[in-house]
């Protein structure tokens, strides 16, 4: 894969994620929204509750994930895009999964995101809303290759000239970490790969053994 240091390219990114978890965890079936990369105060992202854009004749769903949070775990961020893509199966079957402006999650959430291998825990303040990815979905995630991105929003800067950036309507959760992963990373090269258990693992482009980081 190519490396995420481009706008253009980790929304291309993160569209082929959305394909292919769509296509697994929903038989392809969720209308593909306007995927966007923006500040998401006090959370990791949202989705739209109205299509709010206009592509050619259609109008679409914005799903977007948070700018300045882009350089987490990737299995943290394919969770955000899938918790995402629960709401939006959900808004398509009629089920209404949140209250309190969209920011409270009920057990319509949990029931239809742990059926697509998230792990769902309970804060008093956004309901059953904290996601962590389980290990059958990371798995999925080693499986497909999937890397870390190498771009993110420094959100503790000042904007000149504007306000603070506000979300857009819609749901705002917020992502747990926790899952059994742990990177290895090569001493020389930097190059990273991701496993569910402890491994012995080297880099065959430098023929050295890559080290634990995390």
């Amino acid at each position: 894969m190519k490396e995420t240091v481009k706008t253009s390219r980790t929304a291309g990114y993160l569209e082929k994620i959305f394909r292919k978890l769509n296509e697994h965890y929903f038989s392809g079936q969720l209308e593909e929204p306007v995927i966007t990369i923006q500040s998401t105060p006090r959370a990791f992202g949202h989705v739209t509750v109205g299509k709010t854009w206009i592509r050619g004749q259609e109008n679409r769903h914005e799903l977007n994930i948070g700018a300045g949070t882009l350089n987490r775990d990737i299995e943290d961020v394919v969770a955000t895009m899938l918790h995402e893509m629960v709401h939006l199966y959900n808004m398509a079957v009629g089920v209404q999964d949140t209250s309190r402006g969209g920011a409270y999650h009920n057990k319509r959430f949990k029931a239809a995101a742990e059926q697509r291998d998230l792990l769902i825990s309970y804060d008093p303040r956004i309901g059953w809303s904290i996601t962590k990815p389980t290990d059958k979905l990371l798995a999925f995630i080693l499986e497909q290759g999937w890397g870390e991105i190498h771009m993110n929003r420094n959100e503790g800067l000042m904007i000149r000239g504007g306000g603070t950036p506000s979300g857009g309507p819609g749901t705002a959760p917020k992502t747990g970490k926790g899952s059994n992963s742990r990177k290895y990373q090569c001493p020389c090269c930097g190059c990273s790969v991701r496993a569910t258990k402890a491994v012995n693992v080297a880099c065959l482009d430098c023929g050295m053994p890559m080290a634990l980081v995390s």
